[in-house]
């Protein structure tokens, strides 16, 4: 079994590049499941019910959010009806949405869980205790189960592998926008990779016009962050093989498209 995991799309640019090679990528891995993170897939902030639509047309098959779910007021329009996109299942009790979805995807059950960090972030109830809860639920259906973790320490992230390694299938962290090189299967079967990467713009700052946040370092003024319309893109994703009769991994690969790492058609 296989897992595509596409990192934080970010605005314009990161859904032109799901558009042009989510299918590309399904064609020459053949995953039973693409899943891609598509919390700043609206202006770089959001998401709305007909990017909604065009991801999932893109090839999608689940949609993951994180801490800017709710920067586009669209989302209380259809959040509850979006039968294939989750949001933090570590919000408080009544946040609308859901934290975790079951979808059958080349006629296999996968769990999909999708959880907030704390640190130097928002106060949420403790993602390692939902966690605990929500594996425990989807265990009751499926043993393939992964976990989309947004956070912004390597620290916390690392602690959540360790955490449910050998309980899911993979934990891939989203949130930083960098693609880290520490893909790795920990010893009870646990894929894990700190941070899968963004889509979007490449040359940026996490997705963001550069000027812009030079001079908010520079000066500490208030300054608006816009997403680069224009210039080369990047996608930044992962690909999990699955063990068919435990649902524990058997490796995962770090993939990475721009001009520096052209996609090769096999």
């Amino acid at each position: 079994m296989r897992i595509l995991f596409v990192g934080d799309i970010v605005g314009s640019p990161g859904r032109d590049m799901v558009k042009e090679y989510l299918p590309k990528l399904k064609t020459k891995y053949r995953p039973q499941l693409a899943v891609v993170n598509g919390e700043n897939a609206a202006g770089g902030r959001g998401m709305t019910q007909k990017i909604y639509r065009e991801l999932l047309n893109a090839g999608a098959d689940a949609i993951t959010l994180g801490n800017h779910a709710w920067d586009n007021k669209d989302i209380f329009e259809f959040i509850d009806d979006a039968k294939y996109m989750v949001r933090p299942a570590n919000f408080p009790e009544g946040t609308p949405g859901k934290g975790m979805m079951l979808i059958k995807a080349g006629g296999t059950e996968f769990a999909i869980i999708n959880l907030q960090g704390r640190t130097f972030m928002n106060a949420l109830d403790d993602p390692f205790r939902k966690a605990e809860e929500l594996v425990e639920r989807a265990k009751k259906k499926t043993h393939y189960i992964f976990v989309d973790f947004h956070a912004e320490t390597t620290s916390e992230k690392q602690a959540m592998g360790w955490f449910l390694d050998g309980k899911v299938s993979a934990v891939v962290g989203t949130h930083t926008h960098v693609q880290t090189s520490d893909a790795r299967v920990l010893p009870n079967g646990t894929a894990y990779l700190t941070d899968v990467g963004m889509t979007g713009p490449y040359d940026a700052i996490l997705g963001m016009e550069k000027s812009a946040v030079i001079k908010k370092f520079m000066t500490s003024l208030p300054v608006r962050f816009e997403v680069p319309k224009s210039g080369r893109k990047i996608l930044s994703a992962c690909i999990i093989d699955l063990d068919k009769k435990t649902g524990r991994a058997a490796q995962i690969q770090n993939l990475l498209i721009n001009e520096d790492h052209p996609f090769i058609a096999e």
